[in-house]
């Protein structure tokens, strides 16, 4: 034994012979540790143990109680009486009980949410034995310490309805959003929202299926982008940004809700994705982005960026994206009564061609122009 532990204990000796020392904290604290250690526990060691306890634990700090309180909540062999002696600690203990997996019933938590303060909520949302039913009430709170923990608490079912509220969290605080992706109980689908967090392989499989979803419920035809309209978006795109999101947010019924999430994506990949989902070509919509003049329109390596992205999704795909992240549903569009024959869009004299008021530059020439104005 090292010299300075036996002189430790040593003085330990002395103290309690002394009177000078209170070791009912260190005694409970061994007695705790001793029945830890034994897998199969005496029902004569766990009476001793209730009884030590229950004229102990009214003198003993709220630290020791603290220890306690962690390594006793979850160990089946506790007696009842122990927790309830460590409960009526009060301060932090409780709470600390409950976090650790002291036995609860189904009734017991609910009644908990109902009941308890903030820590009591917040030590609930980190237990292994969540119903979805507690969930949901955790999450109908709104507390966005209590919304992080259940997040990250993998063993807590999340139940549709209380993804639908955290997704719709995750879109205004980006704290939300790493937890949701990580977690591997929530589809593809349910994650398409948090789309511009994603890595590379999770944007691939969210797009994989909304492809699917797609082939299986094709969205409504949008009205074509004509060239007319695109001229004026590229002219709103130079004056005002915020007039220019308007646009395309009307464009494919997204409203104010749609513009406002373009405004504040500074990636400008939302846009990226509703200009593709309008009907611009890459080329098209690649003009747009550079003639918003902002810091991602002067950096080449951004540009070409969102150029891929731009080249992977499919208009139809690139809606439902769109839709999904600003957190909307586009409108139905209206049906005009005029008869369109299904013909060569290359133009008749019911439907208009597709041509553009210029002629559209090559992509190289685009990037041209982008290392001039930087």
């Amino acid at each position: 034994m090292p010299a300075s532990v036996s002189q430790e204990l040593a003085d330990l000796a002395r103290l309690a012979r002394e009177g000078g020392l209170d070791l009912s904290p260190i005694s409970l604290r061994v007695k705790t540790d001793l029945l830890l250690s034994t897998p199969h526990p005496s029902p004569d060691d766990l009476a001793a143990f209730g009884e030590m306890a229950g004229a102990l634990l009214p003198g003993i700090d709220e630290a020791t109680a603290m220890i306690l309180a962690r390594k006793l909540a979850g160990w089946p062999h506790t007696p009842p009486s122990v927790l309830a002696g460590l409960a009526a600690k009060g301060g932090a203990v409780p709470a600390e009980l409950i976090r650790h997996g002291m036995p609860l019933s189904e009734a017991a938590l609910e009644r908990l949410v109902e009941t308890g303060d903030e820590p009591t909520r917040a030590a609930l949302s980190m237990r292994g034995d969540l119903t979805a039913r507690t969930v949901l009430m955790l999450v109908s709170g709104a507390d966005r310490e209590v919304d992080l923990l259940l997040i990250a608490n993998r063993d807590a079912p999340l139940p549709r309805a209380a993804v639908e509220s955290l997704i719709a969290r995750a879109r205004i605080d980006p704290a939300y959003r790493p937890g949701l992706l990580a977690r591997d109980d929530l589809s593809n689908i349910e994650r398409a929202p948090l789309f511009l967090e994603a890595g590379a392989q999770r944007r691939l499989a969210i797009i994989e299926s909304l492809m699917a979803r797609e082939a299986l419920h094709a969205s409504e035809r949008r009205p074509a982008l004509t060239g007319p309209v695109f001229a004026g978006w590229l002219d709103l795109a130079a004056s005002d940004r915020d007039d220019a999101f308007a646009a395309i947010a009307e464009h494919l019924g997204g409203g104010a809700t749609l513009a406002d999430a373009m405004a504040r994506d500074a990636s400008r990949e939302l846009a990226a994705l509703a200009l593709t989902a309008s009907g611009a070509s890459v080329e098209e919509a690649t003009r747009f982005l550079i003639r918003l003049g902002d810091e991602t329109a002067h950096s080449v390596e951004r540009i070409f960026a969102l150029v891929s992205l731009m080249r992977t999704v499919k208009p139809a795909i690139a809606l439902r994206l769109t839709m999904q992240i600003a957190g909307t549903s586009a409108s139905a569009p209206q049906r005009r009564g005029q008869h369109q024959p299904a013909m060569d869009p290359s133009g008749t004299p019911s439907r208009a061609g597709a041509a553009r008021p210029e002629t559209q530059p090559a992509m190289s020439e685009i990037l041209g122009k982008l290392g001039a104005r930087r």
